[in-house]
């Protein structure tokens, strides 16, 4: 099965932002608040995935402090977390429930090379099988590590309130209505999250997502 497009620079975003605009006013509307969109694209492999495990459930201030003393005590890698102590990894700021999910994440022996060329759905069903890897981390994962155009994580809370205030619903939608919602946004899904994460960075004043 086709992995589809694939997000690789910056031109990527503005493509998938321009047919956003023409497809939907108030994404149009949104960008015309936000301005140009960040291309987010990150490595792919362990690193990352354990940075994702890290970011959950704490603001974007407190993972990034959590992240960059496990980087200071080069505890990045899956080998050094098996070698950690527990006492080492809470030194760090990791809590029980996450080091069991580090460690676990480590022992699964991922083949991150072959995710690349498998589909969204495929690379959501493999990550998932790992303890404490749900799909919003997959979706995640396939957005901006592996560059997927037409991927969105719905159960983001940012993603829910943006969508919230810019299409003015009553209510936050839940993960399953905002995964609906975006159907209008494929084939640029990925792009349309970006969106809807920048928006929610000015409609907030605070950041959404690391």
């Amino acid at each position: 099965m086709s992995v589809g497009r694939i997000i690789e620079t910056p031109d990527c975003v503005e493509e998938g932002a321009t047919w956003l605009a023409e497809s939907c006013p108030r994404m149009a509307y949104a960008m015309e608040q936000t301005g140009p969109l960040p291309l987010r694209r990150r490595p792919d492999g362990f690193a990352q995935l354990l940075s994702a495990i890290v970011s959950q459930q704490v603001s974007v201030a407190s993972a990034n402090a959590i992240w960059n003393r496990l980087k200071d005590a080069k505890l990045t890698g899956p080998r050094k977390i098996m070698w950690a102590t527990d006492d080492d990894l809470r030194a760090v700021g990791l809590s029980r429930q996450k080091i069991r999910y580090a460690r676990a994440l480590a022992e699964a022996r991922i083949d991150y090379k072959a995710l690349r060329d498998v589909s969204n759905d495929d690379v959501v069903a493999i990550l998932t099988e790992v303890s404490g890897i749900g799909v919003w981390t997959a979706e995640i994962y396939a957005m901006f590590s592996l560059g997927r155009a037409d991927v969105i994580a719905p159960g983001d809370l940012a993603l829910q309130e943006a969508a919230r205030i810019l299409y003015d619903l009553p209510d936050r939608p839940t993960d399953k209505q905002l995964r609906q919602m975006a159907e209008a946004w494929s084939p640029w899904r990925s792009v349309a999250a970006r969106v809807l994460w920048a928006y929610y960075r000015l409609a907030k004043e605070r950041e959404g997502i690391r």
